[in-house]
C-alpha cells in the first residue's frame, strides 16, 4: 500500500487548559512526512497534545488541523492500547480494518501488508495472549497502520520494552515512516537517536525546543544528568515533571 499525497499535522497558536492545574501551548507546528519525536518528562503534556491531535479532546484555543488524502486521515497507538486477547492477530487486524471502513475486497491485503511491515506475518494465527510484549506493540503499530493513515501518532510505544524489543520497534516504525507523518512520543534518549529525524521537547506544556537530534546535542548542559551530550541535552531542556 502507499499513500497518495503527504500528509501534515499543522497546529497554531494551539492552547489545551485543563482547569488552572495545567496548560499545554500555545503551540504553532508543521510536521510533514518523517518521524517526529516528541519528548517530555511525565506531565510535560505529551498525552495531552497527542489527545487533541487525534480528536479525542478539543483545543481550548488556536486550531489544529490533519493534511492527506482520503477520509481516515490517522492511525493512532495510545500508551495503554486494550487488545482482545483471545483473538487472532489476523482476526484483530481485519476488525480494525472493518472500523476503519477498509473495502472488504482490500481488507486481506490489508491486514496481510501491515502483518509484513512489523514483522508479525508468522505470527497472524497466533493468539494475541501468546505473544510477547514487543510483538503486541508492533500489533498496536499495525492496528495503527491497516487503513493506510498519512498521520500517524504513536503514543510511548516502546515503555516497558527490553532493550532487543527497543531496537526491534524502531526499525519497525522508521521502516514506515517514509511517506507519512509519524509522531511518536517518548522519553528515552535511546529512542531519540535511534530514531532519528525532527525532535521536538516541552517542559510543562511549553515547547523548548525543536531541530534535529544533532542540533539537540549542542544544547548539552554540562551540570544536567547524564554520560553523553544527548543525555544531557535532553534531561536539561526537560526538566522534572511536576
Amino acid at each position: 500500500m502507499t499513500v497518495l499525497s503527504p500528509g501534515a499535522i499543522v497546529a497554531k497558536d494551539l492552547v489545551k487548559k485543563h482547569g488552572r492545574r495545567f496548560q499545554l501551548g500555545p503551540l504553532s507546528l508543521h510536521l510533514e512526512p518523517g518521524v517526529t519525536c516528541l519528548v517530555g518528562a511525565n506531565g510535560a503534556g505529551k498525552s495531552t497534545l497527542f489527545r487533541v491531535v487525534a480528536g479525542i479532546d478539543r483545543p481550548s484555543s488556536g486550531s489544529l488541523r490533519l493534511e492527506g488524502p482520503g477520509s481516515q486521515l490517522l492511525g493512532y497507538l495510545p500508551e495503554e492500547l486494550d487488545l482482545p486477547r483471545a483473538a487472532t492477530c489476523e482476526e484483530f487486524l481485519h476488525y480494525v480494518a472493518w472500523l476503519h471502513r477498509v473495502p472488504r475486497k482490500d481488507r486481506d491485503a490489508a491486514v496481510t501488508s501491515v502483518l509484513e511491515q512489523t514483522r508479525l506475518l508468522d505470527r497472524r494465527q497466533s493468539k494475541i495472549r501468546e505473544l510477547s510484549k514487543g510483538m503486541r506493540q508492533r500489533l498496536g503499530i499495525a492496528h495503527a497502520l491497516v487503513h493506510n493513515p498519512p498521520v500517524v501518532l504513536l503514543d510511548e510505544p516502546s515503555g516497558g520494552l527490553d532493550p532487543r524489543q527497543r531496537a526491534v520497534l524502531r526499525e519497525t516504525i522508521v521502516g514506515n515512516a517514509q511517506n507519512r507523518v509519524v509522531l511518536v512520543s517518548t522519553h528515552l534518549v535511546e529512542d531519540v537517536r535511534g530514531l532519528g529525524g525532527r525532535v521536538i521537547v516541552i517542559r510543562n506544556g511549553s515547547l523548548v525546543f525543536d531541530g534535529s537530534v544533532v542540533e539537540l546535542e549542542r544544547c548539552d548542559v554540562a551540570s544536567a544528568p547524564g554520560e553523553t551530550p544527548l543525555e544531557r541535552a535532553v534531561s536539561g531542556l526537560i526538566g522534572e515533571s511536576e
